[in-house]
């Protein structure tokens, strides 16, 4: 057995994987009760189901161009995916759209009101 076919059976094995993840995480965000559990489910789950699936890819395509650009999508995915996790986050909390009864310390809160002190 060649290497080449090892890395495509590898490759084939990190797209299943990651597109079973990818799959788990639109399951999260359509069943899952509330913005926290789902922003949860539209981060963490999705973005490694994004990096088996590049991983699986590159195994497949071995060229240097395209291990790069997989490479730069892999990067702005973590680079981004908290970013946009801490603003649905936010403007959710700021709208009311989530529940604060599951919150155990609320500092978000406290800077608010700490702000508005500062406006008055």
């Amino acid at each position: 057995m060649r290497w080449t076919e090892v890395a495509d059976g590898a490759g084939a094995a990190f797209m299943l994987g990651g597109a079973v993840l990818c799959l788990l995480a639109g399951i999260g965000l359509w069943r899952l009760p509330d913005v926290l559990t789902r922003m949860h489910a539209a981060t963490k789950p999705q973005s490694l189901g994004l990096l088996l699936v590049l991983i699986g890819a590159g195994l497949w395509l071995r060229n240097i161009i395209d291990l790069s650009t997989l490479l730069l999508v892999g990067v702005f995915q973590l680079l981004t995916s908290p970013v946009a996790a801490h603003m649905v986050g936010r403007a959710a909390y700021r709208t009311g759209r989530m529940d604060r009864d599951h919150i155990v310390l609320d500092e978000l809160e406290e800077a608010l009101r700490a702000g508005e002190r500062d406006d008055e």
